[in-house]
């Protein structure tokens, strides 16, 4: 089901809005309903395109014209008594056709059962009760409740939300969970990664809950318009195309030669028959019998040697076309590095290391809420640090628009709110500093913000991902903490992680540099540190 028109991504348009395109109930399907949209819309599955018989399938491959000369050939052999050269070429041809099609419909069939390895259930609220169905059975305008471990089986709105963080790593690669809650967007967040009021098919829930209301599956989906284009029929490859034309090419001097045989035959008044049968043995004598067969079991080859790698190669061609690249473009986080974070440095505004900027920011991760993103968890597991003497009185959650998370912190005779988040915003924040060794506030002119600035700079040449820490003294009667209390904040320092790259990287990097091939990294890490 598609309810809006490319331009426009449907999580822009008014919830109210969305739910009249999808005729909705507010409390859920009946399950008449649901049936009815089920028969309209089909089942919620990518678009399944009609595959040709298994016999169209194997006789379609015999479309190259290397393969149609030397059947022909093989044909006049037989209509003239040559059976054994009919019988050699004939097996030939059937053998590397077979080769070909048996190779790539087994990869064909290893690659449609990982698609439905998982069967998945959903949770709808349906006839005003919540009751699991088949994700196959999920319709637009359902209401589906999601918790965490949930594996989102369509795409929709959220409508309701309780700490809700999501994992998109499926569609945008980004490793980091994603907090999405209701509420309207502005036109500029046209990307799914800005899609914070919105959910997709194949992302997981990793913590929170939500209602969400469906608004598209199947091939309707963000997932489903990608394996649509994976499972159309693709177009023909280099090679594919290059062998194509090396038979026409084969194909037609064959034919100007024999017609040239039989023209210059008939000059001389020699015997047709005789002229026939030499250009015929001219005709087999030019076509390279073996290479259909060469060529197919060599890319077989290939394709045993990938799949003992995990590999699955759904076309054998596809092989060639690999080794012939030039340039390959790869995810970094969880590709080329480990995808675990880890603290490295905890450093004050002058580089120096800082036992204080790892109390900061150890305080802020053990008294906050809700997720703890890989960086806390890398902060936790760095060192542990005796927090009893702290109690917890309030914190302003992290959010993406602010880029940060506030701990209002009570020690008997100080009450500190701790801030901790992306650098560039709280050193904005920040109207004062520390030295090495003294919490004593020092202002932050122009000229000690372009040395910490130089300080963030080099940790992140170094290829690290950092945050930035300060804090605050509050009254000892101050009980809440809102966000007007994250100004004239004391900058204490950074915390500098690095997410390690794979022992593999290194001499893969290495390997592809030795073959020609130039390696382009996509990352939604800063210059920087990429």
């Amino acid at each position: 089901m598609t309810t809006n028109s490319p331009a426009r991504p449907w999580w822009l348009d008014p919830l109210p809005e969305v739910a009249a395109k999808t005729d909705s109930a507010t409390n859920g399907l009946s399950g008449g309903e649901a049936k009815a949209r089920l028969a309209k819309f089909g089942p919620n599955l990518f678009q399944d395109h009609q595959e040709n018989p298994l016999w169209r399938q194997f006789l379609a491959r015999f479309k190259n014209p290397l393969i149609i000369l030397l059947l022909v050939a093989s044909a006049i052999s037989a209509m003239t008594g040559e059976l054994t050269s009919f019988f050699i070429i004939s097996v030939m041809v059937i053998f590397s056709v077979t080769l070909d099609f048996i190779q790539e419909h087994r990869a064909g069939k290893a690659a449609a059962s990982l698609r439905q390895s998982v069967a998945l259930r959903a949770t709808v609220i349906r006839d005003r009760q919540q009751i699991e169905v088949p994700v196959t059975e999920v319709v637009p305008g359902d209401l589906v409740v999601l918790s965490a471990g949930s594996m989102i089986p369509a795409d929709g709105r959220v409508l309701v939300a309780n700490d809700f963080f999501v994992k998109q790593a499926l569609l945008t690669g980004e490793a980091y969970p994603v907090e999405k809650r209701p509420g309207m967007l502005a036109d500029s967040a046209s990307d799914i990664q800005d899609a914070a009021n919105a959910v997709f098919m194949g992302t997981t829930v990793i913590s929170g809950s939500a209602t969400i209301l469906v608004v598209n599956t199947g091939a309707g989906t963000a997932i489903g318009a990608i394996a649509d284009t994976l499972t159309r029929t693709p177009q023909p490859t280099a090679f594919e195309i290059g062998t194509h034309r090396f038979g026409m090419l084969i194909m037609r001097l064959t034919i100007l030669l024999v017609l040239f045989v039989l023209l210059v035959n008939a000059f001389m008044d020699k015997p047709w028959l005789d002229s026939f049968l030499f250009a015929v043995a001219l005709a087999v004598g030019l076509t390279p019998e073996l290479l259909p067969m060469v060529v197919s079991v060599t890319l077989a080859r290939g394709a045993g040697v990938m799949a003992n790698k995990k590999v699955i190669v759904k076309r054998l061609a596809a092989i060639q076309n690999l080794g012939s690249m030039d340039v390959l473009c790869t995810d970094k986080t969880g590709t080329l590095t480990e995808a675990k974070i880890r603290l490295e440095q905890h450093t004050d505004p002058q580089g120096k290391p800082s036992e204080r900027v790892l109390e900061l920011a150890y305080l802020n991760s053990f008294f906050e809420t809700g997720l703890k993103s890989p960086l806390d968890e890398a902060i936790l597991a760095h060192q542990n640090i005796d927090v009893s003497a702290w109690q917890k009185i309030d914190e302003v959650p992290f959010d993406f628009e602010r880029r940060r998370v506030s701990v209002l912190l009570d020690k008997g005779n100080d009450r500190l709110l701790v801030v901790k988040g992306a650098s560039e915003e709280i050193i904005g924040l920040c109207t004062s500093y520390e030295e090495q060794g003294d919490v004593a506030r020092i202002p932050l002119d122009k000229v000690a913000r372009e040395q910490i600035h130089a300080v963030h700079v080099n940790l992140e040449k170094e290829g690290f991902r950092v945050l930035g820490i300060a804090w605050r003294e509050v009254p000892a009667d101050h009980p809440h903490a809102v966000i007007g209390d994250e100004a004239e904040l004391v900058f204490a320092g950074f915390a500098a992680f690095l997410d390690p790259p794979k022992a593999s990287a290194g001499s893969a990097l290495a390997a592809l540099k030795e073959c020609g091939i130039s390696v382009k990294i996509v990352t939604g890490d800063s210059e920087l540190v990429t």
